[in-house]
């Protein structure tokens, strides 16, 4: 009975990317026992599935998604809230989902209707709770804009559903009891993966027909790792990162750190036979699974390996359409902040400028309604920073200081340029690559960004590591704050989330014991 439970729930997760859903949808939130990687474990789930549900819309649409939560495990968190990773929210920070920041959670028994209009924004995202460690436990999913003048679109065939690769971290305790310095239990692919001691589980297959361009979009929704991914004997033209359209960047292998995302085409002009899929975590085991040509016998792949392999250089991303002149300009940015990230050597959670960020028990975006708008007034003190309108901002992190290298950052509610990548001391004011999410780097880099400040609200820039957000390294930027109000009118339902959510008893977990 138990095995024929462990092949079924892995049999869902296989075929869990034939559903999609949206742009206009109800999403549920709820726990379940599931077994992605032959072990059984409660988590959880949005809309019934790991990953949930690909989201899927045009250019243009308004996205309206109902969430309506279900979750009953007091093991892990029961408020959630969703997070739509990339999307700028202009004239909607409301429905940005950063738990603090811009709402409090979604309660049990209750539903919140996100509602946005994505723009001009196109590309490849995803969706997760920002609410503690809760994506950690699953719920997370991809979440794609298409583009009817994609200017790529005549160098592939295929981009569907079942051309999206999801690679993530898999724990087999709840998140809450995740210490901080845990090795991940298994890699999973598109929902699947094993871990050592179990056998028999199946490896997640990518279908492909030959002689044929498919344009597959990777994320990489990990908590904390970052992965090599590769497919044997293939090369990968990369055209998209982040949501940002790239000039075409031929190679073999892509390093794609938490949160971040990739468009590449692959052309299925190899015998026809299996071929391996590689996931290479920098901690932690690897996972495979397996691009299948249709004609190829049900069996596993020979071993392989690609000849001089050339891997993904950051400063080898360069943008298809430059951004606006005034963020290239050497000498252009208004406001300069250096990023020092530390530890507090007692309790070990980390810093950014000395102080570390916990979250208000009022949610920023509040804050800054109420008319709260000096910086000694506001909480947290000491990690929102004040921005002007329309200024080009840059900003360097300096990340001796801090340990469990490398860090990604995400800044909400913008697209950033690299002026500076990890690995390179050279800056570029010409062509540098936008994307939302930037790795940091090792001792010895300054990374540097530039965004302009064209989206009034509070954003969040935290690493993209949860365990690292959760413990203090993320700041907020209160943008024109003063235009707020006026960009934004906060709805009813926004407005209420806050009163249900303290009139409930509230679970409260410890950090994790250790980093």
């Amino acid at each position: 009975m138990i095995q024929h439970y462990i092949l079924l729930c892995v049999l869902t997760s296989l075929q869990s990317y034939a559903v999609t859903i949206g742009p206009v949808a109800d999403l549920v939130i709820a726990n379940a026992q599931i077994s992605p990687d032959g072990f059984i474990k409660s988590a959880v789930l949005a809309g019934g599935t790991l990953p949930g549900p690909i989201i899927t819309g045009q250019k243009g649409d308004t996205f309206k998604i109902n969430v309506t939560n279900h979750l009953n495990d007091e093991t892990m968190l029961t408020g959630t809230s969703i997070h739509w990773h990339g999307l700028f929210q202009r004239h909607s920070n409301q429905m940005d989902g950063a738990a603090f920041v811009t709402q409090c959670p979604i309660s049990p028994g209750h539903s919140f209707l996100y509602e946005f209009n994505a723009g001009e924004q196109v590309g490849t995202y995803w969706y997760h709770s920002h609410y503690g460690v809760q994506y950690c436990d699953g719920l997370r999913g991809a979440l794609i804009i298409y583009d009817p003048q994609d200017p790529y679109r005549f160098l592939y065939d295929i981009d569907d559903e079942s051309t999206v690769i999801t690679l993530m971290d898999w724990y087999h305790v709840p998140s809450p009891q995740v210490q901080r310095q845990v090795v991940p239990d298994s890699v999973l692919i598109n929902g699947v993966g094993s871990y050592p001691g179990v056998q028999d589980t199946p490896y997640a297959i990518i279908n492909v027909q030959p002689y044929k361009r498919y344009r597959f979009r990777l994320l990489n929704m990990a908590c904390k790792p970052n992965y090599v991914f590769s497919i044997d004997d293939h090369k990968l033209i990369i055209i998209e990162a982040d949501g940002q359209y790239v000039e075409p960047l031929i190679v073999d292998s892509i390093q794609i750190y938490a949160a971040q995302r990739y468009s590449f085409i692959l052309e299925t002009n190899r015998p026809v036979d299996n071929y391996w899929v590689h996931a290479v975590p920098n901690l932690g085991i690897s996972s495979m699974a397996i691009l299948r040509y249709a004609g190829s016998p049900d069996a596993d792949p020979e071993i392989r390996l690609t000849p001089n392999p050339v891997a993904l250089q950051e400063t080898d991303l360069h943008p298809l359409y430059l951004p606006l002149p005034m963020l290239l300009q050497e000498d252009g940015a208004a406001i300069k902040l250096n990023i020092v990230l530390g530890q507090n050597e007692t309790n070990f959670n980390f810093l950014v400028n000395g102080v570390q960020y916990t979250s208000p028990t009022i949610p920023v975006l509040l804050q800054l309604l109420n008319g709260d708008v000096s910086t000694s007034e506001m909480a947290t003190n000491g990690s929102i920073y004040f921005l002007p309108r329309n200024r080009v901002i840059e900003i360097s992190w300096i990340p001796d200081l801090a340990p469990a290298r490398p860090h990604p950052f995400h800044l909400h509610g913008h697209k950033f340029a690299v002026i500076r990548s990890a690995g390179s001391s050279r800056y570029n004011y010409i062509n540098p690559v936008l994307r939302d999410t930037v790795n940091t780097g090792f001792i010895g880099d300054y990374v540097t960004i530039r965004f302009i400040t064209d989206n009034p609200g509070p954003w969040l820039l935290h690493c993209h590591i949860d365990w690292h957000l959760y413990s203090g390294m993320a700041l907020v930027f209160a943008e024109a704050s003063q235009d707020v109000a006026a960009s934004q009118p906060l709805s009813d339902s926004s407005k209420q989330l806050c009163p249900i959510y303290y009139s409930l008893p509230q679970q409260n977990f410890s950090l994790p014991p250790s980093n």
